[in-house]
């Protein structure tokens, strides 16, 4: 079997919504290229507050990644590797207390994404229960399984030169990017930049899937265009919501964190059900995720009633069928 060569991502759409768009053929990471974007001063944060979203999207990765250093595999022409990029406040995703919310916003972003190119392109489910949601704290599911993951990583800002009047080399520009804040250190220091590295299985063939808790798009779903043409619609689609939230958490925090609450109980695959939470700080314990937080972390009640609340680690669920609390 022949697999295809990779090829630069045609992008119209993305690039109609996106701030700065880089495409590649190849690159051993999108958001390695996107931190090391950010660090020549590609991206700055603006006078009038409005976010500004950079998009590096690429056909292949050699060296992707996903949390805890876990390898991210694709082949060109079937898979879903985009970096989204933006600038926030420091203090917000500094902040213990709600910055748990910015990757949360990524994730639903991505949900709003893929049913709203879904519903253009007009699919249909295969079967009767594929729903999509999302595991906590980074996995985007299908049917129960796997269909993608986000990994979030905080870059810190360049001080000084002239570099936020560059734009990056073959960048398709969309959406006006003018108006950065004038840069200095004083300026600089108030805010950080965000990645968010989405990787999806869009229509990888079950024989290739990495593990067998994962999926691919294609087999759930009916109508689908050509991959490549899903990835555009599905970048488009992530720049427009991920902007809305994201404006929506840096305007007024405290609404949107509870807003953003309501909205993960529901679309939260983890919830109910019986996990093993390997913990950041090392130790692993199973039981039940009986509750999504304030903070965005997770509560989990262990086999002698014990109740941990996990903020940071590798949760996986050991069965689908919800429990009762």
């Amino acid at each position: 079997m022949t697999l295809l060569q990779a090829a630069t991502p045609r992008m119209p759409h993305t690039a109609e919504e996106a701030d700065q768009l880089i495409t590649r053929a190849t690159v051993d990471s999108t958001n390695f290229t996107a931190r090391h974007l950010i660090d020549k001063g590609q991206l700055m944060p603006r006078r009038d507050g409005r976010l500004t979203i950079m998009v590096v999207a690429a056909d292949m990765q050699t060296n992707g990644h996903g949390r805890l250093g876990r390898e991210w595999v694709n082949v060109p022409g079937e898979s879903f590797t985009v970096s989204f990029a933006t600038v926030v406040p420091r203090a917000l995703a500094t902040d213990g207390s709600v910055n748990g919310w910015i990757q949360m916003t990524a994730g639903l972003a991505s949900l709003d994404a893929i049913r709203g190119a879904l519903e253009a392109v007009g699919s249909q489910s295969i079967k009767p229960d594929c729903p999509l949601s999302l595991k906590w704290p980074n996995d985007v599911f299908c049917h129960g399984l796997k269909l993608g993951g986000i990994l979030c990583e905080l870059v810190p800002l360049p001080h000084g030169g002239d570099a936020v009047s560059r734009n990056c080399n073959g960048a398709e520009q969309g959406a006006d990017a003018a108006g950065p804040v004038p840069v200095s250190d004083a300026d600089l220091d108030d805010y950080i930049g965000v990645v968010f590295g989405i990787g999806l299985n869009l229509a990888v063939r079950a024989e290739r899937l990495p593990t067998p808790d994962s999926t691919s798009l294609q087999m759930h779903r009916k109508g689908l265009p050509e991959a490549p043409e899903m990835r555009d619609l599905i970048a488009a689609g992530i720049v427009r919501s991920l902007r809305r939230r994201l404006q929506l958490l840096v305007d007024d925090t405290p609404t949107q964190c509870d807003a953003l609450l309501e909205e993960m109980r529901g679309e939260c695959w983890t919830l109910s059900r019986r996990v093993r939470a390997r913990l950041a700080a090392g130790g692993v314990i199973s039981g039940t995720a009986i509750a999504l937080n304030p903070d965005a972390s997770l509560s989990v009640r262990d086999d002698a009633g014990e109740v941990h609340i996990v903020r940071t680690g590798d949760v996986g669920v050991l069965s689908n069928e919800s429990t009762s609390n």
